[in-house]
């Protein structure tokens, strides 16, 4: 692989990457204005948001599983057809009867765009730089909190211009066309674990070692904590902050910054040293949002941001240092698996906000009345604190996800001292 086409690779991926984020950072901007326009509860939209979550898992372990038969060339230029599929059908939601659906299908496919993307994306870079695989995945993956610092500020000033939601996504369609022109003229290499001569039996029967189940299990938590609470920080704190998608902007742009300068953090304590610092940085960040109010949210989105920062990247690369012979299989099930757990949880913890919001109104109110365009202003008003008070409940019941992490993490950290890195040589 020569080394000019090798960064043109890189660049384009992370181009993808930039488009699979934006989704992210806009819809999480848009979605408490989606409910209000097409007259959707939380329970709803927590559906809505959930089906790029569904969508993404499908496509990554499919992709992980054909991205050595068919090339991750056509994976990526799949991803491009998906994306833009999507993306203009969320533009034109308004155009069908039920705008639910609309939005439901729409998400699903750029949720399936986006997996798509990673199942080609994750083994790519693996295969480009194999002596530094970690430090390169955390390079690539920055582009994911980018694009939403991106997206979110994209909200935060086309808002102040009234400008609509439907061209806040229509932007989305320009790196679209980018990164599917530059994939389309480019050379591929193979996936490492194909280069190195393992065969496909040896890599399923690698899935079955118990630290890579052990990881699967960790990665459900990782993916909730940084995931659930990014997708839905607008709509829990709006409330409480005046500017409730900036907290996203600012926890975000710390990861931004993080994954920039990963390598002398990723040298000096190895991936499950990080992966532990990680997990009590988040809890302690968690803490802070659910539990303070007006600038004190900001410390606790800066903290949470430096917590959260390296969860996913340092996840794959564990696995793609330490059992690479599950190959780009072992690669995109840790990541289906973390974003299959996040739609779950995301369905789940709809239902449950829209409950404790009922209960924090007057005793027999309709939920549905007070979320109605022609409620009263008392109406308003008393839904307006039920929502104060029920966002930061959610951020709490949530903590004890990134506190479990820190034991298991720590069990990690111990059990890989003075464990080196294993080969990757065919049987």
């Amino acid at each position: 692989m020569q080394v000019a086409n090798r960064n043109q690779l890189f660049i384009a991926s992370c181009l993808a990457l930039l488009v699979t984020s934006l989704s992210f950072g806009i819809r999480a901007g848009i979605l408490g204005k989606l409910g209000v326009e097409f007259d959707l509860d939380k329970a709803e939209l927590g559906t809505i948001a959930a089906t790029a979550f569904w969508g993404f898992p499908l496509a990554v372990i499919i992709g992980g599983m054909i991205v050595d038969i068919i090339g991750m060339k056509k994976l990526l230029l799949l991803a491009f057809i998906f994306h833009l599929a999507g993306i203009l059908l969320t533009i034109f939601a308004d155009r069908f009867s039920n705008p639910f659906w609309s939005l439901f299908i729409s998400t699903l496919l750029i949720g399936i765009a986006n997996g798509t993307v990673e199942a080609a994306c994750n083994p790519l870079v693996t295969a480009l730089y194999t002596d530094n695989k970690t430090t390169k995945l955390n390079h690539f993956h920055l582009w994911f909190p980018g694009g939403i610092v991106i997206g979110t500020l994209l909200v935060y000033f086309f808002d102040k211009a009234s400008i609509g939601w439907q061209v806040q996504v229509a932007m989305m369609i320009i790196p679209t066309i980018i990164y599917g022109f530059l994939f389309a003229k480019q050379q591929f290499p193979v996936t490492e674990r194909v280069a190195s001569g393992i065969s496909t039996g040896d890599m399923y029967k690698s899935l079955a070692n118990p630290l890579f189940i052990f990881m699967i299990i960790c990665m459900f938590g990782t993916a909730i904590t940084e995931l659930f609470t990014g997708q839905w920080i607008d709509v829990l704190l709006k409330n409480v902050s005046d500017n409730a998608i900036l907290i996203l902007t600012v926890s975000t742009g710390v990861m931004v910054l993080g994954r920039a300068f990963a390598g002398p953090i990723v040298h000096r304590l190895a991936p499950q040293g990080v992966l532990l610092m990680s997990a009590i940085l988040a809890t302690l960040g968690l803490y802070l949002l659910g539990h303070t109010s007006g600038n004190m949210i900001f410390a606790g989105a800066l903290v949470f941001g430096m917590g959260v920062c390296y969860f996913w990247p340092t996840m794959l690369g564990f696995v793609s240092e330490y059992l690479p012979k599950t190959g780009a299989v072992g690669i995109n099930l840790l990541g289906g698996a973390g974003m299959f757990a996040v739609s779950l949880y995301m369905m789940v913890m709809g239902g449950f906000y829209d409950k404790l919001i009922a209960q924090k109104l007057p005793p027999g109110a309709d939920l549905k009345l007070y979320n109605a365009p022609e409620a009263t202003e008392e109406m308003k008003a008393a839904l307006n604190e039920a929502n104060k008070a029920a966002g930061p409940e959610i951020l709490n019941a949530t903590l004890v996800i990134p506190v479990i992490l820190i034991v298991a993490f720590a069990g990690l950290y111990l059990y890989m001292r003075g464990k080196k890195k294993p080969g990757l040589q065919a049987a």
